[in-house]
């Protein structure tokens, strides 16, 4: 733009010489010249201006469909909170919300894991710098039908199970075939090895836990959020259609079932983390959903959906029973 008014000037001032005008209007012109020359350099076209912000707006989001209950109740909290904040949730498997994000079709994930080396430098080529946090511990729920003979399960038997050489055959059932579960259990659980011919995949963790329960030699896996019982204002009671498995710690030699107390210490051995992954440049409407998830109401409703929240300060107590007479 510089040359560009250089330009003007010495046009100017050369055609004002050759028809002889006065200085005073020559100093007139000139600066209204350049006036609107600066004045246009400003008009920025509205397209590339952002249209939200971090309380305001819209932005469609992609979402693992494993934690769709929990990310409905935060975005109603959301909503009630942001009134002209519009967001959009599409749930999709782990593998589709990857996808979406890479492909610019998504400026917010909701995952459980943060990006690969490789997924990175492709971002990287485009000049896209991701930024991920950890909000919520999860787990795992295995759970059979009620007839079910087991009721405690060794890492060593679920993955003889999943491959399908274990002494009592299961049909094991996922959500999804591109979901978190199949990963964690594929990458966590069978250290890459291959799932069995056993193995299926439903509509999602309802349908899941439907199969189980009507199919007494099913097992399935997932999220704790379906297994826990919100009428229990304990948080320690399961739903009664399926039984939730107790796995056994290879470290402890103890059983846990996947409570939050047990999440959070990684005692229950199924455990993983929920991590938000965005790529706003600005203080977007996807920065603010990522902000409420780490903060103080969206870590509340994590609690209550029976994860465990990454970003409180928690404080675990030893407790013991008096059993001394009074």
């Amino acid at each position: 733009m510089l040359q560009h008014k250089e330009f003007s000037y010495v046009f100017l001032e050369y055609w004002l010489k050759l028809h002889s005008v006065k200085k005073g209007f020559l100093h007139i012109t000139i600066c209204a010249a350049l006036l609107a020359v600066a004045a246009s350099c400003g008009n920025e076209p509205a397209a590339n201006k952002p249209t939200d912000n971090l309380v305001s707006g819209t932005i469609d989001i992609s979402a693992d469909e494993t934690y769709r209950p929990i990310i409905e109740q935060q975005k109603q909290v959301f909503d009630s909170s942001f009134p002209d904040a519009h967001v959009n949730i599409h749930y999709k498997s782990e593998t589709e919300c990857i996808k979406d994000f890479l492909n610019d079709k998504a400026r917010l994930i909701l995952v459980t894991r943060e990006l690969s080396k490789d997924e990175k430098a492709m971002l990287e080529g485009k000049k896209i710098v991701a930024t991920s946090l950890a909000v919520a511990k999860d787990a795992v729920a295995v759970v059979v039908n009620k007839a079910a003979t087991d009721t405690v399960l060794s890492r060593s038997q679920l993955q003889g199970i999943v491959a399908g050489t274990y002494n009592k055959k299961y049909t094991v059932v996922f959500d999804n075939q591109g979901s978190s579960t199949v990963r964690y259990v594929t990458d966590s659980l069978m250290a890459g090895g291959k799932l069995g011919s056993n193995v299926f995949a439903a509509k999602g963790n309802d349908s899941v836990i439907h199969y189980v329960a009507n199919n007494p030699n099913a097992i399935g896996f997932v999220g704790v959020s379906y297994i826990s019982d919100y009428n229990d204002p304990e948080g320690l009671a399961f739903i009664k259609d399926v039984r939730v498995l107790a796995i056994v710690n290879d470290s402890t030699k103890k059983e846990f079932q996947p409570y939050q107390a047990y999440i959070a210490p990684n005692w229950y051995p199924l455990t993983r983390k929920l991590y938000y992954i965005h790529r706003e440049t600005y203080q977007g409407l996807g920065t603010g959903f990522a902000k409420f998830l780490s903060e103080e109401r969206g870590q509340l409703v994590f609690k209550q959906a029976r994860l465990f929240p990454l970003r409180s300060n928690i404080i675990f107590r030893e407790a013991g029973v008096d059993t001394k007479p009074r």
